[in-house]
């Protein structure tokens, strides 16, 4: 058997003792939709970028567009989705704004992804 190839069940039988342990540790519907919805905000190859550069320290949306080559408000509208997602958070220091990575739990998901891919 290959790899690629996919085994059907040869015979039509329930395993009713692993479905009712998969359902019970099955999250519900509305918590997988919002992973979904999470894991999406990753799709977006701007952002993995805005991410990348937050990892190592906080900047501000003149800084990221600089470095990134881009334009002031195309990197502010990418910080409000990444902000919505609660990826991000900001510091007000007099009139500018410092961005930075939520928490360690983005850290691991941007370390855990590469670390996956490079494998």
């Amino acid at each position: 058997m290959q790899d690629t190839e996919v085994r059907l069940c040869e015979e039509l039988f329930v395993h009713g003792d692993k479905t009712a342990r998969a359902l019970l540790k099955l999250p519900g519907d509305d918590l997988l939709i919002d992973l979904a919805e999470l894991y999406k905000i990753f799709g977006d190859s701007t952002r993995i970028k805005i991410l990348y550069l937050l990892l190592e320290e906080e900047m501000c949306v003149c800084d990221i567009a600089d470095t990134l080559k881009m334009t002031v408000s195309a990197i502010s509208h990418q910080l409000r989705i990444l902000k919505g997602a609660k990826l991000i958070k900001f510091r007000k220091e007099g009139k500018s704004v410092f961005y930075s990575l939520a928490d360690e739990h983005v850290h691991s998901i941007l370390e855990q992804g590469m670390e996956h891919i490079t494998e």
